[in-house]
């Protein structure tokens, strides 16, 4: 047994302890905070410290004999080789929401015996969930034990990253005229009081940023708000300077301490109607609410509101990509030139390189997510990443698959492409056209306003299923503005469909269709698309039609194209996709840049 696996044997053992100190029998451990946030502060990373897995969605359970982790499709190869002699099984599951723990907890525990689960993590809506199933199984649940607390020497603080403003002319939207918009919905709903704990509709409604999550520039926070003008902001002592608290002050917006938020809902008056997200709100939150007041259950305002990017906005994250992608373009004119030179190159080296590119332009604040360069193998890890331990050099013949992003004052971005190295296979052509055919049936799409996002799914993963492929992951997700580059409500997935994931104008969503051969290759490309209205030549009553604006400025390799495959249409769209491109970014690049721009967007049909 390795330093690693034996690390992770002991903190199992650990939490097994604090289960029969607290009088439990098993411990149900999320990949969740206080916030419900995709990505954690190191505080409540319980999950990847317990099992050793570093993929950012998964549930451990542990009882007193088993442990079992519960991860989709993008993460079983890279679970099953981090959990390799530890001890903890891998339980697949079809998607990342899905709840099978539920059902093997069940299994595994006895009538009359202890699940516990911190219920300061644990979502209100989940938490309806696992109760009824716990109660049906005549297992005990209790919510106020953390085993992780007992169990995790040294386990971190809260994050003490400085808070700062989004100030105009990337802020268009003022904080007075947020706070307008979420109250008018307040009053629709018949709510005096509004409690929102998801950090970025804070960050949001506020047009503050911070940087207390990696790659998201946002801040543990939590608001209160009433119907009138008064709105509390809970946060960390020390974190906003007196000048902006004064700012927020203006706006009738009070600072109080982070661990006084519970103690504000509990000061509730008896009257209260407060509107609460019960997928974005904690059991533990709930529960400090006075049993007098009455809740009302539905999405949070902010989530709606924020998906919708105005105009200006919309005008912003335009000028975000083309920086975005001329840093492309600089960093693949090196690559290619720096393999034709015969310069050793691995994925650590992509990824130090790519980022310096973003790093040099600007309005750049920082990556939006860990840049993810793989190649063969690798690159059918949907959410690989390279380290230190593990990494492979960029050398003989295939596919190289890299994801990226980066946070720009005025949008978030997120960009996959796939380039040949060496030759590429017949089969492997096949597989990129595929995937490009797919991307290209999406990107063309025209559908009715309110369309539910989930709908659409099917149009990327068409030209697959003809030929009996499919990938595992969503097609896509929504993306933010200087903000988290996964966000709600709109998914274009196998989700089922909610009345949330209406699609509306102004919304940025991925476009990423995919196909993974698990220890050969992967195959992903993706660009990002804003929804706008779709003009037809009469109005009628079909009423209002939207279509997708391709954001996303950077070539498609054509190497990589199986021609045969292509429709005269598809082939059409890329040649124009391709002259966008390159009259977008010609003129902010030089040298062996642009040289490689002029060169990757050469139409595929001349004339």
């Amino acid at each position: 047994m390795d330093t690693r696996t034996s690390q992770i044997t002991l903190r199992i053992e650990r939490i097994r302890d604090a289960l029969r100190a607290g009088g439990a029998e098993a411990a149900l451990i999320l990949s969740a905070d206080p916030h419900l946030s995709e990505y954690l502060p190191e505080r409540w990373q319980g999950r990847q410290w317990g099992s050793g897995f570093t993929g950012s969605m998964a549930t451990l359970v542990v009882t007193l004999d088993r442990a079992a982790l519960f991860a989709d499709s993008r993460y079983w190869s890279q679970a099953e080789a981090e959990l390799a002699g530890t001890g903890i099984e891998l339980q697949k599951i079809p998607t990342g929401a899905a709840t099978h723990y539920i059902e093997w907890i069940a299994a595994q525990l006895k009538p009359g015996q202890t699940l516990a689960v911190d219920g300061q993590v644990l979502s209100l809506s989940l938490a309806g969930a696992l109760r009824a199933a716990m109660d049906q199984a005549g297992i005990a649940l209790r919510t106020d034990l953390d085993v992780l607390d007992a169990a995790w020497d040294g386990r971190p603080g809260l994050p003490g990253a400085a808070v700062y403003e989004h100030l105009p002319p990337q802020a268009a939207v003022s904080r007075a005229d947020k706070l307008a918009h979420v109250r008018a919905a307040m009053a629709r709903a018949g709510a005096s009081h509004h409690f929102i704990s998801t950090v970025d509709d804070v960050a949001w409604l506020l047009n503050l940023r911070g940087a207390d999550v990696d790659y998201n520039p946002v801040f543990l926070a939590h608001v209160l708000m009433d119907a009138k003008q008064a709105a509390t902001l809970f946060v960390a002592a020390g974190k906003l300077p007196a000048e902006l608290v004064a700012r927020l002050k203006a706006d009738d917006v009070e600072v109080a301490d982070y661990l006084q938020a519970p103690v504000a809902l509990a000061a509730l008056p008896a009257d209260a109607v407060l509107l609460l997200d019960p997928r974005r709100v904690t059991l533990g939150l709930r529960e400090a609410v006075p049993a007098a007041a009455r809740v009302i259950e539905q999405i949070n305002p902010s989530t709606l509101a924020k998906s919708r990017k105005t105009r200006a906005e919309a005008g912003f994250v335009r000028e975000a990509m083309v920086q975005d992608g001329v840093a492309m373009c600089e960093f693949y004119a090196w690559f290619e030139a720096a393999m034709l030179r015969g310069e050793p190159i691995s994925e650590l080296t992509i990824d130090e390189h790519l980022s310096g590119a973003r790093a040099r332009r600007p309005g750049f604040i920082g990556l939006s997510f860990p840049v993810i360069a793989g190649f063969n193998a690798n690159g059918a890890m949907p959410h690989y990443r390279a380290t230190q331990d593990s990494f492979a050099e960029i050398k003989g013949d295939g596919l190289l698959l890299i994801d990226s992003g980066g946070q720009y004052l005025g949008g978030t971005t997120d960009i996959t492409r796939v380039w040949p190295i060496g030759t590429v296979s017949a089969a492997q052509k096949r597989d990129y056209t595929l995937v490009l055919k797919g991307m290209i049936n999406l990107s063309t799409a025209v559908f009715p306003r309110g369309t539910l996002s989930p709908m659409l799914d099917s149009l990327a993963r068409l030209p697959l299923w003809q030929h009996g492929l499919d990938y595992g992951h969503g097609t896509g997700h929504g993306v933010g503005y200087f903000m988290n580059v996964h966000e709600g409500p709109q998914s274009i997935s196998k989700a089922v469909p909610e009345a949330a994931m209406a699609m509306e104008a102004g919304m940025i969503t991925s476009n990423e269709p995919g196909l993974y051969r698990p220890g050969q290759w992967g195959v992903r490309i993706e660009n990002l698309v804003l929804n706008v209205p779709f003009i037809t030549e009469e109005k009628n009553q079909f009423g209002e039609m939207l279509a997708f604006e391709t954001l996303t400025l950077c070539p498609i390799d054509t190497r990589c194209i199986d021609q045969g495959l292509m429709r005269a249409d598809e082939t059409k769209w890329l040649d124009d996709y391709h002259a966008t491109v390159r009259a977008a970014l010609a003129p902010h690049l030089s040298g062996a840049a642009l040289d490689w721009l002029n060169e990757r967007t050469e139409p595929l049909v001349k004339g």
